[in-house]
């Protein structure tokens, strides 16, 4: 399918902060470069909002996470990480992702969803289907879901340029 971008195009960015910290950190030991992922994925159209969901600890180290991506235009929506009594932790943002898009839809022309997670499927085949919004995702396709991609109008593999999309990212070393 052919993917439409114009300047009068209206963007909505739903970012899954976690799902993306969690690839750039497995697979290249670094952490996101979220203002060049924003900024290539709206391109020269009109950036309605763009959301980051993220997850606080009790600790608090993430404030300053929080802070830049603020300096950046990107509107955070937080949730505390929940602890259960056996220790497992689970942070996740996949209902308050969709329901956002959901609700953000008839304002616009394209979302866009950065992250990988197949989950957002049925989110995906929902916007384009019953609201006519264009769907791009963006994320790093050595670790998106197969499904998602296909399901995509467009999809920007992070991999192509991961320099471009990382900060601080270490050396590999040779075997």
């Amino acid at each position: 399918m052919s993917v439409i971008k114009h300047k009068e195009q209206r963007v909505g960015v739903f970012i899954d902060a976690q799902n993306l910290y969690h690839s750039a950190k497995n697979l290249y030991g670094s952490r996101v470069n979220f203002g060049n992922i924003v900024n290539d994925g709206v391109g020269d159209r009109a950036l309605i909002r763009a959301i980051a969901y993220v997850i606080t600890t009790e600790t608090g180290e993430e404030k300053n996470f929080f802070d830049a991506l603020e300096k950046l235009g990107i509107e955070t929506k937080t949730k505390d990480l929940q602890v259960f009594v056996g220790g497992a932790k689970k942070g996740d943002w996949d209902v308050g992702i969709a329901v956002d898009a959901i609700k953000a839809a008839p304002k616009l022309d394209t979302v866009i969803l950065v992250s990988g997670d197949g989950d957002f499927v049925p989110l995906v085949e929902y916007l384009k289907i019953n609201e006519g919004c264009q769907v791009e995702v963006l994320s790093f396709g050595k670790s998106s879901s197969a499904k998602l991609k296909e399901v995509a109008d467009d999809f920007i593999d992070l991999d192509n340029d991961p320099k471009r999309y990382l900060l601080g990212k270490k050396r590999q070393r040779r075997k």
